[in-house]
């Protein structure tokens, strides 16, 4: 993307990522994002920072990635009451990004739809948390919230809300179904219930310590969230990680992968009355955590990565276990593949069920693995990637139909390819030209440097951005998830598909709630 910067200090970002960094206009701002779609760019991220203290009003920043690289744009509005441009014309997913943008900051777009979107009463409407000047209270009592759903009117059409408590052990979601019969005509999602204060909490914290709130953003994407947020502030303190600990963070992010691919596969073979897919992935994930506690402390790899490199190196008996489980566990995962594909009842499912276009996926910038299920053939270790990935050659796994059955497919692929890079990594961390440290200390970082840290997790692309503060604090961090793009999909692509199918179709895409509402 041709974007000139405008005399501003180049955003730090991982090795691998082609990036830059530009200030724009109002016009520059809606000129510039058009321009990135039509050549293919992808909306990766939208926030917004206080810069009152500084005298420079609020920036909205923008993350696009295109073939490229990475492209930051920066508009500044000079008061809470100026307006930047409405990006959902251009990028869909926007929409969601600027009204939570308005609600934690209190800086709108010129948009028509400015219902909020996380707030739901929990602190007066009036206030922002993301301000700098904002001070919690606990005298505050939570109010009530009446959202504005659309309601489609009509002969025979019925209305099903769904949650925002579910019957299972998952984190609470609203949906809310327009039908006919047991057709949906739309449905329309509510999300925001896990909002925690994230962003917030991260300016109380040091460097060191938002390493560990940032493994506890979507806690079965801790490796990929540790990993962007540990990019970022190695680059603000100008260290590069010993290159032992790269290989280490590959097979833990591999390793993260394959565990929640086990763990889908089994659920969704479960929730198309298929009993023994689940017995069966959730008998592999098992061994994969235990094999995780051995090797790292931590089932699901918590804390390992650190800004600086890993807290702990791998022993030879443990790379030779991961070896060893990979290379026994690639015959059973391929004998379930071909259960999976021969059962009748799971393919009549499957097929044709949830389907997601290449088109459509493409205008709604979806990510990661549901992209690559619907034709969109992108994926951070390929496009742009990183130590020690420059030197696997990860195979790109994508098919194009869009449907329940793709995502199984792209699930399936991956798992085989996690199976591939486990056996080489481990393989390459036994070579004794590897040995060496583990860990670079971080020194104090400056104040007022920005940079970005970008992974690849199991959804899809991982994105921090990250400000650092005086005396080692940080200043703001804006971590993003995949979901946030892939979230407004399921509401299209369960259009037309009956209202049963829907547990599987959003266990197909299986996004975070997590990782959303921050």
């Amino acid at each position: 993307m041709n974007v000139a910067p405008l005399g501003l200090a180049a955003a730090r970002l991982p090795a691998g990522v082609p990036a830059q960094r530009a200030q724009v206009s109002s016009g520059q701002f809606l000129t510039a994002c058009r321009l990135a779609w039509e050549q293919g760019a992808q909306l990766v991220a939208l926030w917004a920072t206080d810069e009152r203290d500084r005298r420079r009003g609020f920036c909205v920043r923008v993350a696009l990635e295109d073939r490229d690289g990475l492209t930051i744009l920066e508009h500044w509005l000079p008061t809470e009451d100026s307006r930047y441009p409405d990006l959902t014309p251009i990028f869909p997913a926007a929409n969601r990004m600027q009204r939570t943008t308005y609600d934690l900051m209190g800086i709108g777009a010129e948009a028509d739809d400015q219902r909020p979107w996380l707030w739901m009463a929990s602190w007066p409407i009036d206030r922002f948390p993301l301000r700098r000047d904002f001070e919690a209270s606990p005298k505050w009592e939570p109010g009530q919230e009446e959202y504005d759903f659309v309601r489609v009117e009509g002969d025979g059409v019925h209305e099903i809300p769904v949650g925002p408590v579910h019957a299972g052990i998952i984190e609470p979601g609203h949906f809310r179904f327009q039908i006919v019969g047991e057709k949906v005509l739309r449905l329309e999602e509510r999300l925001g219930y896990t909002h925690k204060g994230v962003e917030k909490r991260f300016e109380a914290m040091t460097m060191a310590e938002g390493a560990k709130l940032a493994g506890r953003i979507s806690g079965d994407s801790t490796v990929a969230y540790a990993w962007a947020y540990a990019q970022a502030a190695e680059s603000i303190a100008e260290v590069v990680a010993p290159p032992r600990a790269a290989w280490l963070r590959a097979l833990c992010l591999e390793r993260e992968r394959l565990a929640n691919h086990l763990g889908d596969l089994g659920a969704l073979g479960n929730d198309a009355g298929f009993a023994f897919g689940l017995a069966q992935f959730s008998r592999l994930r098992e061994d994969v955590l235990r094999v995780n506690r051995t090797a790292f402390g931590h089932r699901l790899l918590m804390d390992v990565i650190v800004p600086g490199g890993v807290a702990r190196d791998l022993e030879i008996g443990q790379a030779l276990a991961m070896r060893d489980q990979a290379n026994g566990m690639r015959a059973e995962i391929l004998e379930l593949r071909g259960i999976y594909d021969e059962h009748a009842g799971l393919q009549d499912r499957f097929r044709n069920c949830g389907a997601v276009s290449a088109e459509l996926a493409a205008k709604l910038g979806m990510q990661g693995l549901a992209a690559r299920a619907s034709g969109i053939a992108r994926d951070l270790r390929c496009d742009f990637p990183c130590a020690p990935y420059d030197t696997l050659a990860v195979r790109i796994a994508s098919t194009g139909s869009g449907d329940v059955a793709a995502r199984v497919a792209v699930r399936f692929d991956e798992t085989l390819e996690s199976l591939r890079l486990i056996d080489a990594i481990a393989t390459r961390l036994l070579d004794p030209a590897l040995a060496g440290d583990v860990y670079a200390p971080l020194p104090d970082t400056p104040a007022q440097r920005f940079a970005i840290g970008y992974v690849e997790g199991w959804r899809g692309p991982v994105f921090v951005a990250l400000e650092s503060g005086p005396g080692a604090t940080i200043r703001r961090c804006h971590p993003h998830d995949p979901s946030w793009s892939n979230w407004p999909a399921i509401e299209h692509a369960v259009i037309g598909n009956i209202v049963p199918d829907f547990p599987l179709i959003n266990k197909s895409f299986n996004l975070s709630y997590s990782g959303h509402d921050l």
